[in-house]
């Protein structure tokens, strides 16, 4: 690993952290877990991870997470800033909304070896669904479109297992 990606890491982990300490009074962490699924623009398989925090707000949580991109002959670390609006159903299914900040390192793989970093950070919105899948657990699935200097379409994959 590169000392950018490396910096990029820590600073998107502190960045993830500073939020818990702001809702410590009100809201708590109830979920972490795993996440993963494919990008567009650039095409890259995405595994990652994140946590739920709330609610801050009826129906709203906040979701932090983090998130490393391969192919395409690049690699991102990118840090995502999400709030989520989860509409109340009598479905399994929840669907929910959100939308966020992302901040990316990007660093191109060139054939002559000189490699090309660069950073950008963009806006995002979403739409997902989850449902549970165990006492404490959930699936979710959800659609993320980029703009700005971040993939232009994300699709993701995870599971929330509850703190």
């Amino acid at each position: 690993m590169t000392r950018t990606v490396i910096r990029v890491l820590l600073a998107a982990s502190v960045l993830a952290a500073l939020p818990l300490t702001a809702f410590a009074q009100t809201s708590v962490v109830t979920a972490i877990g795993p996440r993963v699924g494919f990008s567009i623009d650039p095409n890259q398989f995405v595994v990652g991870g994140h946590l739920a925090v709330g609610p801050i707000a009826p129906s709203v949580m906040f979701a932090p997470g983090v998130e490393l991109g391969f192919g395409d002959n690049r690699t991102v670390v990118a840090g995502n800033f999400d709030l989520q609006y989860h509409c109340r159903t009598d479905s399994r299914w929840h669907p929910y909304l959100g939308a966020g900040m992302g901040i990316s390192n990007e660093t191109v793989e060139r054939r002559s070896g000189n490699d090309a970093t660069t950073s950008g950070v963009g806006g995002n919105v979403l739409f997902g669904a989850m449902a549970p899948t165990g006492s404490s657990a959930q699936f979710f699935s959800e659609l993320k479109l980029g703009l700005g200097d971040i993939p232009s379409m994300k699709l993701i994959a995870g599971w929330n297992f509850g703190i």
